[in-house]
């Protein structure tokens, strides 16, 4: 099964959509928060309140059972059907109820679901090992299978415990995300179509926030930490592990600022922005993707012959900036792929990671080729036959309403359609290849509820943060800037894959030791840029992708 966080290719270029707003943003946990923010008090106090509880109670009952066709859609290899349903047999699944909002903890009551895969060496157990994928809004309730079929062997020793935070999944939610949205009209993006999308969206997300205020406002990060340290209590743990990556890292720093009593030992994989501004995530990842696109100019550079774009860096960057002009100059609608090709298309292609790099420098070069509408057989093979949707019982996968609410209820950055149209506007003058991939309006426009903003602070105890030094989705800055607010440990990978620390095998092996002896790694294995011109099969799995 996937650890995958990030979208496949295919789908970065399609329909404009209110896609998941990607890897976490900030802010929550400690004594000193702005004065709409009823949620934190002083970690000690937290711990009292929680601990004054009579010890919650989990209902367990029996796990789903997933047919054939389901687990494939989850990405199960059809070899793999029959260890699944043994490792299912292990696996145990409850619910647990916790207020709405822990200030009123006899108020609204909503349901938490959780599952526990039990150590298998009873006898050498090191404890409770708590796991979350990212999103915000991505369902952990498998995640203790996921991470035993493709992560580290984590279970010998620690029982996994897997959780739908709520808003998700099998957890208490409410669904009613904006959908699909008109994109532009392919060409230069012109200010009048920008405003009409930005205006349109906000139209729709004051609409979802109105469908129960109530709850959607409860779902921030602070109250999914106070959610988990209820399921420790409930388990009767005295302290939890925690491994999370992408979103899920925000989500074990704000615990461990919360409950620092309540933390082992805690690793973190590509570290969120600990800054709670969506203007600003999207200005850091922006720029983190055009410094990667300089180093896929200088891999098309280094293999000259087979794509033509020059041996040099900047000649490929420039021989990039002018395929990107002439397709946003006269747009290219090709049989058998569902969009025009654009300037837009060439710079999403622009920012792909590097395992990508042979198939998208054949695209690009089939696209400059080109010189009809019959569809270039690369392009062909990225936006071909796309997965049919999942099965109507599989499980959730991530939750959109709750991806916008985790980021929205926490923003406070700008959210204007002027403020956003700028930037947009600036990064394509510094990006020239790939500015335009960048959001042109405001993610959070016309979101009604109030913010719930917090501080990290340093805690002391175990911590790691792995850094991948090239990625773009949580930009490197983003470790040591969370380190300096945390502490810890930082792990340096040299790749540029997001999350790929689970996924490789000598990063396991680290994470394994850590886990087990406490030992801190000050680097991991990455992912290796590929040495070949081969081409990848755009939709097979892949480390952090």
């Amino acid at each position: 099964m996937s650890l995958r966080t990030v979208k496949p290719l295919a789908l970065l270029l399609g329909t404009l959509t209110l896609v998941p707003l990607a890897p976490a943003q900030a802010s929550q946990a400690h004594a000193r928060t702005s004065p709409a923010n009823a949620q934190s008090r002083p970690a000690n106090a937290l711990a009292r309140s929680a601990n004054a509880l009579a010890r919650p109670a989990i209902a367990w009952r029996a796990c789903p059972t997933y047919s054939d066709e389901v687990l494939r859609s989850m990405g199960l290899p059809g070899d793999k059907l029959a260890e699944f349903r043994r490792l299912m047999k292990r696996l145990e699944c409850g619910t647990l109820g916790v207020p709405l909002d822990h200030d009123r903890p006899h108020g609204r009551q909503i349901t938490i679901a959780l599952t526990r895969l039990k150590a298998t060496d009873r006898a050498r157990r090191l404890g409770a090992l708590a796991l979350n994928p990212g999103g915000p809004g991505g369902s952990g309730h498998l995640m203790p299978l996921q991470v035993t079929f493709d992560g580290p062997p984590l279970n010998d020793r620690y029982d996994l415990i897997g959780f739908d935070p709520r808003g998700v999944g099998y957890s208490s939610k409410v669904d009613c995300a904006p959908g699909k949205l008109e994109p532009p009209p392919p060409g230069p993006l012109t200010r009048q179509e920008a405003r009409k999308i930005h205006d349109a969206m906000a139209r729709e997300m004051a609409a979802c926030a109105r469908t129960d205020p109530a709850f959607l406002g409860r779902l921030t990060t602070a109250d999914v930490a106070k959610d988990l340290d209820l399921i420790r209590l409930a388990l009767g743990e005295r302290e939890l592990g925690f491994l999370g990556v992408s979103w899920g890292t925000w989500l074990g720093a704000v615990y461990r600022s919360l409950f620092p009593r309540s933390v082992s030992r805690m690793w973190l994989d590509s570290p969120a922005q600990p800054v709670t501004r969506q203007d600003e995530f999207t200005e850091r990842r922006a720029a983190a993707a055009d410094r990667n696109f300089g180093r896929m100019a200088a891999w098309i550079a280094a293999h000259h012959d087979p794509y033509g774009f020059g041996a040099t860096k900047d000649e490929v960057v420039s021989a990039l900036t002018r395929l990107r002009e002439a397709y946003d100059a006269k747009p290219v609608t090709f049989e058998g792929i569902p969009m025009p090709v654009d300037g837009r298309m060439i710079a999403q292609l622009a920012t792909q990671d590097s395992v990508a790099w042979p198939l998208i420098a054949q695209a690009l070069r089939e696209l400059r080729d080109a010189t009809g509408t019959e569809t270039p057989p690369t392009l062909k093979k990225i936006f071909g036959d796309r997965p049919p949707p999942p099965p109507a019982d599989a499980p959730e996968n991530d939750n959109q309403t709750a991806n916008l609410a985790f980021h929205c209820n926490e923003d406070a950055g700008s959210r204007t359609f002027e403020s956003a149209w700028d930037a947009y506007r600036s990064r394509l003058a510094r990006f020239p290849v790939t500015g335009a991939s960048s959001d042109f309006f405001a993610r959070c426009a016309g979101w009604p509820l109030p913010v719930r903003a917090t501080s990290l602070r340093r805690t002391g105890g175990s911590l790691v943060l792995s850094g991948h030094l090239h990625e773009s989705m949580s930009p490197y800055e983003w470790t040591t800037r969370m380190r300096s607010l945390t502490g810890g440990t930082v792990t340096t990978i040299d790749d540029d894959i997001h999350a790929s620390a689970l996924r490789t095998p000598g990063c396991r092996t680290k994470i394994v030791t850590y886990f087990e002896t406490g030992r801190r790694p000050r680097s991991c294995p990455g992912v290796p840029v590929p040495t070949s011109t081969d081409l990848p099969d755009p939709g097979e799995d892949r480390p952090g992708g």
